[in-house]
């Protein structure tokens, strides 16, 4: 049996804050505006499963296009440290089949992101289907840095977007979705 230490491939980490907004379509000239590359449009379809370690979901892109994704995070508002990894698939409904069967179904986020590119920061616009629009945003931590260093970023970013820290939220969408 393996053990939980040592076998496992090291996750990737970033720091991640979420806010509610009003709309996206008001914040997307302002992201467009200081944003090195973006918008890519992507519909994302997450289901996630029961998992005790931290979450895990399938998200699908495209019929033949998916991913596996195990995170760890806190659920606290404003800028949390978040270690991740990600194994693409070429079959993510019969994968998401296979841990529904194995594990069950906790629930399902559909959204349609707008993702931007900041130099190391991931902007994403996202309107989630029944819970309204979002901003996230993803610091990329680099492999000792700090999580401190990468949440000095995000909050700088969010003074330039003009987001307060009465909108930021604490809740994965899916746990809002349960709540709704």
């Amino acid at each position: 049996m393996a053990d939980s230490g040592s076998s496992i491939a090291r996750m990737e980490r970033n720091v991640e804050i979420k806010a509610r907004i009003p709309s996206v379509d008001l914040l997307l000239p302002v992201v467009a505006g200081l944003a090195d590359r973006g918008p890519v449009e992507i519909l994302q379809d997450d289901t996630f499963f029961a998992c005790p370690r931290g979450r895990l979901k399938v998200r699908v892109i495209s019929e033949a296009e998916g991913e596996l994704i195990f995170y760890q995070r806190a659920d606290i508002a404003g800028p949390k440290e978040s270690s991740y990894i990600i194994a693409p698939t070429k079959s993510p409904d019969s994968l998401r089949a296979a841990l529904s069967l194995a594990y069950g179904q906790i629930g399902r986020v559909r959204k349609h992101r707008r993702l931007f590119l900041m130099g190391r920061t991931r902007i994403h616009l996202d309107r989630v289907e029944g819970l309204g629009d979002f901003l996230e945003l993803e610091v990329v931590l680099e492999r000792d840095e700090s999580v401190q260093a990468g949440a000095a970023l995000a909050e700088e970013l969010l003074v330039k977007l003009g987001i307060s820290p009465e909108q930021l939220i604490k809740d994965a969408y899916v746990d809002l979705i349960s709540k709704a």
